[in-house]
């Protein structure tokens, strides 16, 4: 699933290419991606302009005029990719080479421009959706999200009330969207490795040396992700045509079987934790 810094990169590529564009017609291939009335959702869509597009933490927030907001969640295997003459602005979930030849049998949704440029969504396990929302809606929609590791409210003193007294394992904090906006799988797990802390560890028992050190785990690791704009396996390219490519930064996630680059002793292991692949260093990690 794309993070925080995947999304990110995402929006900046998009509000390069698309602020202001006028929208001329959609092409709505799953109808079951638009989680509002299709009538209704065509309707305003059509003929309005993208003023801007916001974000917090995997959701994307279209703003149109009219007070109107387009949510848009890529959830697992969404991706948006932007056609503009001979420019392409591509992220989300990983891509193969054929997930760049747009449409393609995953293709959802397709909103053509008066510019004659395209915004193609691609999904393949169907789960990503667009949802058009007025102001209130969007308000509430947002309030339901924890704070980002990446904003200044993000505190030592908040972070150690989310852990306070929690049963759950790390992980699934880490992983909890109303307590902690932006991270995913990978972050997480990555976190987890610097601050040397067991994923599965139970939230509760942390100590204040190890909460600090995870404290600044979530943020240094999401700023640098950020700046090397994402982890990509595959085709990810931003505004520029520029690959992610925070992937050779990683230490835990997707290394299993691999010899730990701290320790040098032990082998990363894959376990399952919050119901998720988790990747950790038997040793490194307490």
């Amino acid at each position: 699933m794309p993070e925080l810094p995947e999304v990110e990169t995402i929006r900046r590529g998009l509000s390069a290419g698309l602020l202001g564009k006028k929208i001329n017609r959609l092409e709505i291939l799953w109808p079951r991606t638009v989680k509002t009335n299709l009538q209704k959702f065509a309707k305003i869509l059509t003929g309005n302009k993208i003023l801007n597009i916001e974000r917090l933490g995997k959701l994307l927030i279209f703003e149109l005029k009219n007070r109107q907001y387009v949510l848009v969640h890529l959830k697992m295997t969404g991706q948006l990719i932007y056609r503009a003459h001979d420019k392409c602005v591509a992220g989300g979930h990983k891509f193969l080479a054929q997930d760049l030849k747009t449409p393609n049998r995953h293709t959802r949704l397709i909103i053509y421009f008066a510019d004659k440029s395209i915004l193609y969504f691609n999904d393949l396990r169907k789960f990503g959706y667009f949802k058009l929302v007025d102001e209130l809606t969007k308000e509430k929609t947002l309030k339901q999200f924890g704070l980002e590791p990446i904003q200044p409210e993000f505190n030592l003193n908040h972070f150690k009330k989310i852990f306070s007294n929690r049963k759950t394992t790390v992980k699934a904090l880490l992983l909890n969207q109303k307590l902690i906006a932006g991270l995913g799988n990978i972050y997480a797990d990555e976190a987890c490795f610097r601050a040397k802390i067991r994923p599965n560890k139970k939230a509760g028992d942390l100590t204040d040396r190890q909460l600090k050190n995870l404290w600044l785990a979530c943020k240094n690791i999401l700023r640098q992700a950020l700046k090397y704009k994402g982890t990509t396996f595959n085709n990810f390219v931003d505004e520029k045509g520029v690959k992610g490519n925070y992937s050779r930064f990683l230490r835990a996630y997707g290394r299993q079987g691999q010899k730990c680059q701290r320790c040098r002793q032990a082998i990363i292991k894959k376990i399952k934790t919050a119901n998720r692949g988790t990747h950790y260093c038997p040793v490194c990690q307490k």
